[in-house]
């Protein structure tokens, strides 16, 4: 596995691989791997003949107060499991690459980065959108390939591809979760033994709307944010940023909540850790 992190060493290879008519799977992240970025590895490396993997703490997607210093890096131990899981280049490229002196260019998918995570970390999706941009034109990829549990900025991306061109087929992976249903996240190893198990109020709450629908087949949304809410309050110290049902594809608030839509949840343990979680009723 070939360790670039500078844009310039990366260029040569990248040039080199579309001489030779391979095709380069991008992989975003910000480190500190669990399974399901490998899964998300190895699916690029079934899409394409060249598998790269970004690792980058991009200091424009955190907001004031946000755990940017504290975020967990480790890149020794990611270095070998991007290593085992097939991944041709590993691309680390500091701040100051990224975002040399006198930078000052921004990328805004409007409508989309609004509602849910949006309202509550204003400007967030704005640098998520720059540095991946920045990424497709530095790497050049041919698929690119997110994890759905982010799906707020799955569906941001994809516009943003479409808008701009880039040419990107880009897939969203499902979400990876722990044997008891908790989403998988870099974030989670802030929790305490305790506050992981109370945690899963995320999972039972998603699970609870999807037996509602079955049963149900619609339902007033009030009402099924209602039940949400109850159950996530019964999670000792959590506390919901926010519930919503929305259209997949859009991301605009439905009144009905019915098969086939969307319905989110941002949840706070302990005011500490901010957890999300998604599912398709």
């Amino acid at each position: 596995m070939i360790i670039v992190k500078n844009a310039s060493h990366l260029a040569p290879q990248i040039s080199q691989w579309k001489r030779e008519g391979k095709t380069i799977g991008l992989v975003p992240t910000m480190g500190f791997f669990h399974a399901g970025h490998l899964a998300l590895m190895q699916e690029a490396g079934k899409q394409c003949n060249k598998t790269v993997v970004s690792i980058f703490v991009n200091p424009r997607q955190f907001g004031p107060g946000e755990d940017l210093e504290k975020y967990p890096r480790s890149f020794d131990r990611d270095a070998q499991l991007a290593k085992e899981a097939g991944v041709d280049l590993l691309f680390a490229p500091t701040p100051e690459e990224m975002y040399p002196r006198g930078y000052q260019t921004s990328i805004s998918v409007q409508n989309l980065s609004k509602g849910l995570c949006g309202q509550s970390r204003p400007g967030h999706f704005d640098g998520v959108a720059t540095v991946v941009a920045k990424l497709f034109n530095l790497v050049q990829p041919d698929t690119a390939v997110f994890g759905e549990k982010d799906f707020q900025q799955l569906a941001l991306l994809r516009q943003m591809n479409a808008d701009l061109n880039f040419g990107v087929d880009i897939i969203g992976h499902p979400i990876v979760r722990e044997k008891d249903g908790l989403a998988m996240s870099s974030r989670n190893q802030y929790l305490d033994r305790d506050e992981r198990k109370t945690a899963v109020c995320l999972y039972k709450a998603l699970q609870h709307g999807i037996k509602k629908i079955a049963e149900s087949q619609r339902i007033p949304v009030v009402k099924l944010i209602e039940e949400l809410q109850d159950i996530v309050n019964e999670g000792q110290g959590c506390r919901a940023d926010y519930i919503a049902v929305v259209d997949p594809a859009t991301l605009e608030s439905q009144e009905v909540a019915q098969k086939g839509a969307l319905v989110a949840l941002a949840v706070f343990i302990n005011d500490k850790v901010r957890l999300i979680d998604n599912a398709i009723l």
